[in-house]
């Protein structure tokens, strides 16, 4: 990795004309003749004729809604800064989702301000760092410059793809700290723009900005739809990839099948949506294992739990718990078709009009059934439903909303949120699981250690719902199937 003239000082904060050298950097500084020679001779890059991305009319119907919400304020949305790894090393950029969904940008230092027009109405600015000056040599010396990370879009080209106005995001700051009237801000991104608004927010303002963003998120446009639907399918493909790769997982590690679904969300999409969770053996019992470093044995269950990010940030969530060798034992198919049960009526709970909690109240009645049935606890299930008793193996709840978050308008409040009514547009997981801890003795030695979820992506309808996901079996004898299809094994007799 070069390091030769990288700065330390960022380049929004730096000198008009001078650049910090880093500390045992191997040249000294740069010469007159050097500077003058990196000024001159480039071809001019500028694009014309852009054509907008496909969200522009999405997200500027939603900044109509916001700005009707929030009449004769001035709204502050950042995008956030880079966040150091290491040392001068940078953890890769994923813009605020509040940000992004509002302009479709996802370019560092980014801020988009709703400047109100008087009693209502507002004229929305995105502010963005233009591209590096090749006058000062920001270009080639600073180090979020051209020539180290790659050409950023011009302001002109920005205004082109989001249908906003764009100006210089350097010197936004003080323009704020001037500004006067009500202003509201997305806090926790960029300590920069906060700071400037330190003295005309308050924490209770800002978070039901947060919140109203958070609860706008709940009903997908067709934008959105699509976009989920498109990382569902990228997920299909990678959980394909990981059964084809099985063989090369046992003889090295649940990294083997991370790295085999990470490259299918980095080559369809613009990354994992979340940690992607590769359990084999007892290891399925815990609920975010992401370590993902542990054997992966034939006779053993594979719980994978992964989801591919489109590069407008929409996630998938998808879990399936597959057989290693192919073929469940009886023991395994025993919980796997106990969960599967559990999810149908979940799934089946699931239209326009029923309460969120429904999908989730009736896939817990048929685990705590199960589990009453197998001797595990004391029924009637009604009393094990009403004491939590099934938590010991069920844990978690059974869904949650999806999009640009995988759990998605999480700020939300909750009578809109797991106390509010399902709405056509609405995407959520269904996802109810049975675990054994290895060290539980109190289920026989046969269950310890067998974890099993199931999880599909349910979009609420007009007429009930669609799950994105089916292009994934879901009953074992169809896993079965599928592995084997996939694998090229013959089907057990």
């Amino acid at each position: 990795m070069a390091d030769e003239l990288t700065p330390e000082t960022p380049e929004e904060e730096q000198p008009k004309k001078t650049h910090k050298q880093r500390k045992n950097g191997l040249y000294p500084g740069v010469s007159d003749e050097l500077a003058e020679n990196m000024r001159t001779g480039w071809a001019d890059t500028e694009l014309h004729g852009l054509e907008r991305i496909p969200q522009a009319a999405h997200t500027a119907a939603r900044r109509a809604a916001l700005s009707e919400r929030f009449p004769g304020e001035r709204l502050v949305v950042p995008a956030g800064r880079l966040k150091t790894r290491s040392n001068d090393t940078e953890y890769p950029f994923r813009a605020s989702t509040e940000y992004a969904y509002l302009t479709g940008d996802q370019t560092e230092n980014g801020v988009l301000v709703l400047e109100p027009t008087g009693a209502t109405g507002h004229t929305a600015t995105v502010y963005l760092l233009p591209r590096s000056d090749r006058e000062n040599g920001e270009f080639w010396l600073s180090g979020q410059g051209e020539l180290w990370v790659g050409r950023r879009h011009s302001l002109a080209e920005a205004e082109q793809l989001l249908g906003l106005p764009a100006q210089d995001v350097r010197e936004l700051a003080a323009a704020l700290t001037e500004a006067e009237g009500p202003v509201r801000a997305v806090r926790g991104h960029d300590a920069l723009i906060e700071s400037a608004l330190t003295d005309k927010v308050t924490k209770e303002r800002d978070e039901e900005l947060r919140v109203y963003l958070s609860e706008a998120r709940a009903v997908k446009d067709d934008f959105e739809i699509g976009e989920l639907q498109k990382a569902v399918d990228s997920t299909v493909r990678g959980f394909e990839d990981v059964v084809k790769v099985l063989d090369k997982a046992e003889a090295t590690s649940e990294r083997y099948i991370e790295g085999t679904f990470f490259l299918r969300a980095r080559v369809e999409g613009n990354d994992i949506g979340y940690g992607s969770i590769c359990a084999a053996g007892a290891h399925a019992c815990t609920l975010h294992w992401v370590r993902n470093d542990g054997d992966v044995r034939s006779g053993d269950l594979l719980l994978l739990d992964a989801g591919v990010e489109t590069h407008s940030l929409y996630t998938a969530d998808v879990t399936r718990t597959l057989p290693v060798n192919g073929t469940y034992t009886d023991i395994q198919r025993k919980i796997y078709d106990a969960v599967y049960a559990s999810q149908e009526a979940g799934i089946a709970a699931v239209k326009p009009g029923a309460k969120f909690r429904d999908f989730h109240d009736a896939s817990q009645h048929v685990l705590a059934e199960k589990l009453v049935e197998w001797g595990l606890l004391e029924g009637p299930v009604e009393r094990v439903l009403e004491l939590g008793l099934q938590r010991r193996w069920t844990l978690h709840g059974t869904g949650h909303m999806l999009g640009m978050d995988v759990h998605d308008c999480a700020a939300a409040r909750t009578e809109a949120y797991v106390d509010g009514t399902l709405e056509p547009g609405m995407c959520l997981t269904v996802e109810p699981g049975l675990y054994f801890q290895a060290d539980d003795l109190t289920v026989p030695e046969e269950y310890r250690g067998i974890g099993v979820r199931i999880e599909d992506d349910i979009l609420v309808t007009e007429d009930g719902n669609r799950n994105l996901s089916a292009g994934l079996p879901r009953t074992s004898d169809e896993v079965e199937a599928w592995m084997a299809r996939l694998k090229g094994w013959r089907p057990a007799p």
